[in-house]
């Protein structure tokens, strides 16, 4: 591709160094002279290190009050935000989407590509789940909030007409992505930093779960699970607002430490027989961590989980699945995980494990961008 390419960069927003940034940070690899947008940049020293010092062009919400706090709360106004950054200078433009980034605007001589880590999860298919959670399932402010989420779908529905290429990172997301936009999309796993694990085949007698504890990370069924299981020790790694909740649930067999280092968690992640996850995410990165370390996965068998998990009875098994989000569901998979703990083996964990690295994701991306961004030319070049 010619160094005379002008790339834009757009984001969500930045404020932690999750899924969504970590895509960004490979982006500013392939393309180190790239501009970055995004409705907020509250990126932290250390953070901002991982984009090589490059701070954002951002929204006029970036200015409000208390923004730097609250900056979700302000999620009505982000579709005409993000509408109001201009990246017309740029031949491509690459965003990095799980709300509103891929509704910047684009003209016809611009090829936008679209990493999409979900259509905004709270407006389609998890909006009663979310309307539950936050406690506006009735009364005038839920009725508010159901009108809110209707226009954010027309819009979201709407702009993804200005994306000329759609990256979902699981097939699971390119199947949303087709049910809410009507748009095919290709599969283009995210990366996972698995170098940072390393492998140990001798592990102790106790499971492991790491997470936010926020609510549908289902730590609490996790903790609900093993407590009616005192013969099996649990170690649990995380906090958030369901922290309190997971607390009174746990028994005596479950060892809650809260919020750790990196190096804690890996140490953790090493030694356990097997990570539990039982949230129903859109990739999950987590359990591909649990992967890299050799450490098998007993994981709610929808999502994400189904394309990184080999299940046992299968060649080179990494896992087993557990079919519903209930204890009963999750205490049955343990039990049966117990029987065939044998049957699966580190080195495979660890060898299904590396198929997500950051280099393949690199490479991946780099040869996609390139080929459509040729196919681009070509059909401009017909049409002139």
């Amino acid at each position: 591709m010619s160094h005379n390419v002008s790339v834009g960069i757009v984001a969500d927003w930045l404020v932690t160094f999750a899924g969504a940034e970590k895509v960004i940070a490979e982006f500013i690899k392939l393309y180190p002279d790239a501009d970055i947008y995004s409705v907020v940049d509250f990126l932290s020293d250390e953070s901002r290190k991982k984009f090589y010092g490059k701070e954002a062009t951002t929204s006029f919400i970036q200015r409000l009050p208390f923004a730097k706090k609250k900056y979700q709360q302000y999620l009505p106004l982000m579709p005409l935000a993000i509408e109001q950054l201009d990246v017309t200078g740029h031949d491509i433009v690459l965003s990095s989407s799980h709300a509103v980034a891929k509704g910047v605007l684009t003209g016809p001589d611009q090829l936008h590509i679209s990493y999409v880590h979900s259509p905004i999860r709270y407006a389609w298919d998890f909006q009663h789940q979310y309307l539950r959670e936050a406690g506006l399932n009735k009364g005038l402010k839920g009725n508010l909030a159901r009108w809110f989420l209707h226009k954010i779908r027309m819009w979201d529905y709407r702009t993804a007409n200005g994306v000329d290429h759609f990256i979902a990172n699981s097939q699971f997301i390119a199947r949303r992505i087709k049910k809410v936009y009507g748009r095919d999309a290709d599969v283009i796993y995210p990366p996972v930093d698995v170098e940072r694990f390393t492998l140990q085949e001798n592990k102790e007698d106790f499971y492991f779960t790491a997470s936010r504890m926020v609510p549908y990370k289902r730590i609490d069924l996790i903790v609900e699970a093993f407590s009616q299981m005192p013969d099996k020790k649990l170690v649990v790694i995380g906090d958030g607002s369901e922290m309190g909740k997971i607390k009174a649930k746990a028994g005596s067999n479950i060892e809650i430490l809260g919020y750790q280092p990196d190096d804690v968690m890996q140490d953790y992640m090493r030694r356990a027989k097997a990570f539990v996850f039982a949230a129903e995410e859109d990739f999950g990165i987590t359990p591909v961590e649990a992967q890299a370390s050799g450490t098998p996965v007993i994981a709610f068998g929808k999502g994400g989980v189904l394309e990184t998990i080999r299940p046992y009875g299968e060649k080179h098994a990494t896992g087993v699945f557990f079919a519903e989000q209930t204890a009963a569901s999750l205490i049955k998979a343990v039990r049966h995980f117990d029987t065939i703990k044998d049957s699966i083996l580190p080195l495979d964990c660890r060898e299904n494990a590396l198929k997500f690295s950051g280099e393949r994701f690199h490479n991946e991306l780099d040869e996609y961008i390139k080929t459509k961004w040729h196919d681009f030319n070509e059909r401009k070049r017909i049409v002139y």
